[in-house]
């Protein structure tokens, strides 16, 4: 038996725009905003700031998957996440969100909250559980290339053919998704920036987007302020990376990108309009 939370867990627009993930990390030690969002005033205010500038679906985290960060385990995720999610569904019912968790666990108690989408880092490679859970709930999951865990993937960034290897991972993640029953229409895929690669394995995968197009199925990027941005800038603080995070999400709707996750909503919005005015009409 399948159950479904939205009767369209699609945002507005789908497919003919580079839509928006808004990024909110319920963690102490994530990258960028880890520690920001630790009161139920300060993300209200975040998803109200997010809403009135433009997002799509928002991203909440428990679980930092940041290079070196500890796992806390499936129960610490779901403390974390549970009253922040219950909260923002009753205050913005219509709003979709993402959960990002590779927990099958937290997978089943988030769509059961009310969540919308599951968006995995490891693509259902680290628990296979997730793609029964998203089986189960028929919700949009998002498919990401990665290699191990936050504590060694950036020992495992050597690739024979890169953009080869990583669309094989995707496929074998897809096949395997699909064999759970989880409808082609609900995966979306992610070709993993940041995870397990330097920075001009980054910059292949970037330059080469259309190279994913061969899926058929839509595509998000997650490069936001990431630390091979910091690289090319010269800039060791992530919350001052916007700028080159325009410059990928301008690209973006060059390719035809179906969405984006950014942490800065506003910014991106505005590029985007531009950018969607200038390659999509």
């Amino acid at each position: 038996m399948q159950i479904t939370n939205k009767t369209n867990p699609w945002p507005k627009g789908w497919g003919q725009k580079t839509s928006i993930m808004g990024v909110i990390n319920l963690t102490p030690d994530s990258f960028s905003d880890g520690g920001d969002f630790n009161s139920k005033k300060k993300v209200l205010d975040q998803v109200n700031h997010f809403f009135r500038n433009g997002v799509d679906v928002i991203d909440l985290g428990s679980q930092s998957t940041r290079p070196g960060a500890d796992e806390v385990g499936p129960n610490i995720e779901i403390k974390r996440l549970l009253p922040y999610l219950k909260l923002i569904k009753s205050e913005y019912p219509d709003i979709l969100i993402s959960i990002d968790t590779f927990n099958s666990e937290v997978a089943y108690e988030a769509l059961l909250n009310g969540a919308d989408w599951i968006n995995d880092v490891t693509g259902g490679r680290r628990d296979k559980g997730i793609l029964d859970v998203v089986s189960k709930f028929n919700c949009p999951f998002v498919i990401t290339h990665s290699r191990g865990n936050s504590k060694n993937m950036n020992k495992l960034s050597k690739y024979n053919k890169l953009l080869t290897e990583v669309k094989c991972s995707l496929d074998t993640l897809i096949k395997n998704a699909l064999e759970k029953n989880i409808s082609k229409k609900n995966i979306i895929v992610d070709p993993g920036i940041g995870f397990s690669k330097d920075i001009n394995q980054n910059l292949e995968i970037l330059k080469n987007l259309d190279v994913f197009k061969n899926f058929n199925l839509p595509i998000l990027i997650g490069a936001s302020r990431k630390r091979f941005i910091g690289e090319i800038l010269n800039e060791i603080n992530p919350k001052e990376r916007d700028i080159g995070t325009l410059a990928i999400s301008c690209l973006c709707s060059h390719f035809n990108i179906d969405i984006v996750r950014v942490h800065n909503v506003k910014m991106n919005y505005q590029v985007l309009k531009v950018a969607d005015s200038i390659y999509r009409k």
